[in-house]
């Protein structure tokens, strides 16, 4: 089973690490992969002997994500977006994959519409089209433009499935998208897309702190910086400043460091150093929350919910009526509160192991399998609705 794996990550490295965890769970499974990414590189990012296609990166600029810039910091023009469609098209016809997995569109990443809508088409216009599927987390941002759940609908039409990357028990979909009941037929639960059970590590660490990609981390490391000067000296800290924090603030941290701090960009295996501290504060981004609840810490979540955001405080709330996270608002945050809430999970005994579905890699593997076995069989056509996850 051939499949091209398509992930475009603008500003954090959510999006690209759930996909590489995915893509890796596919090799496993026997198939050959090939992530098409296009964003800018982050290193480990698809996993080593994954086959990569980078296209011509894009990153959102100082505007938002209205405002997209190529490596060099220069507005992308039509010029730019002829070249990356050509590159996608050419890709696509050298592969010939079996299965297309485009993750987020067309629940997102709408600024790369100039390149999915003719891809999508060339597909479903070959001969043997190949199967079609949406990528997708469990929890979508709220407070989309009006007839936008709409557009995401029609544009379902063209798509075979949905993977909703979480477990049904934790959160379902129509909770953030309103519409999903129209596409019932199409959706398929996988479980959360977490790492495998962490190795073991020598390290011990009585407090993790980590900023996820690094783009919106350095304020809540700055606090937690304030805030481990009003907590017990002789706690062990390791601070993950996220591979995308500027240079100038990783520098500043890092003069920071001694026995008792140690601090990295990145390390590979974070839900070890969680398995093996007592509390890892963070925020609760997807991938993060997924390293958490691998590894079984006690967490202290602080949700990214600037510019409007609401998925990280949706996913911290859930996780917190479970009881398995204190969670502090970003707005208003101070060192005396992120203190306090890390004396609570400090004192805490035991660990709560979630009784959640944690597999959603192989999960994701297995139900491509299952689809494109059923498709050879003749069971299913490309295009035809698939049976829901209850």
């Amino acid at each position: 089973m051939r499949v091209m794996f398509y992930v475009q990550h603008l500003l954090g490295i959510g999006h690209l690490a759930r996909a590489s965890r995915i893509a890796e769970a596919l090799a496993a499974d026997g198939a050959q992969v090939t992530v098409v990414t296009g964003g800018l590189p982050v290193p480990g990012f698809p996993a080593p002997g994954i086959a990569h296609l980078a296209l011509p990166a894009m990153a959102v600029g100082q505007e938002g994500f209205g405002d997209l810039v190529d490596a060099e910091g220069r507005a992308v023009d039509d010029t730019f977006r002829e070249h990356r469609r050509a590159l996608l098209l050419d890709a696509f016809a050298a592969l010939d994959p079996d299965v297309l997995l485009i993750e987020a569109f067309p629940f997102g990443r709408r600024q790369v519409r100039f390149e999915l809508l003719p891809l999508i088409r060339v597909a479903r216009d070959r001969a043997n089209p190949p199967l079609i599927l949406s990528s997708v987390r469990d929890i979508l941002q709220a407070n989309r433009k009006p007839g936008r759940d709409e557009e995401t609908v029609a544009a379902l039409a063209d798509f075979d499935a949905v993977l909703v990357h979480g477990d049904p028990a934790f959160s379902r979909i129509e909770e953030s998208f309103p519409l999903a009941a129209r596409i019932a037929p199409k959706l398929r639960y996988t479980g959360l897309v977490t790492p495998p059970p962490p190795a073991a590590t020598d390290e011990r660490h009585d407090i993790v702190l980590s900023a996820g990609g690094g783009a919106v981390g350095a304020d809540l490391i700055r606090c937690a910086m304030q805030a481990r000067a009003l907590l017990p000296l002789d706690l062990n800290w390791c601070v993950l400043t996220g591979p995308n924090l500027p240079q100038p603030e990783f520098e500043a941290f890092s003069a920071l460091a001694s026995d008792r701090l140690a601090v990295h960009r990145f390390r590979a295996n974070l839900a070890g150093l969680m398995a093996s501290a007592r509390v890892s504060v963070s925020q609760a981004g997807y991938n993060t929350v997924g390293d958490v609840l691998r590894a079984g810490c006690e967490a202290v979540l602080v949700p990214f919910a600037s510019g409007g955001e609401t998925e990280q405080t949706l996913r911290a709330e859930k996780l917190a009526a479970r009881g398995l996270a204190l969670v502090l608002p970003e707005r208003g945050l101070t060192a005396e509160a992120l203190a306090d809430a890390i004396r609570i999970a400090l004192g805490r005994s035991g660990r709560a192991r979630p009784a959640l579905d944690l597999d959603g890699a192989n999960t994701s593997a297995r139900i491509l399998r299952e689809m494109q076995q059923a498709r050879i069989s003749g069971s299913i056509r490309s295009g035809a609705p698939t049976h829901p996850v209850p």
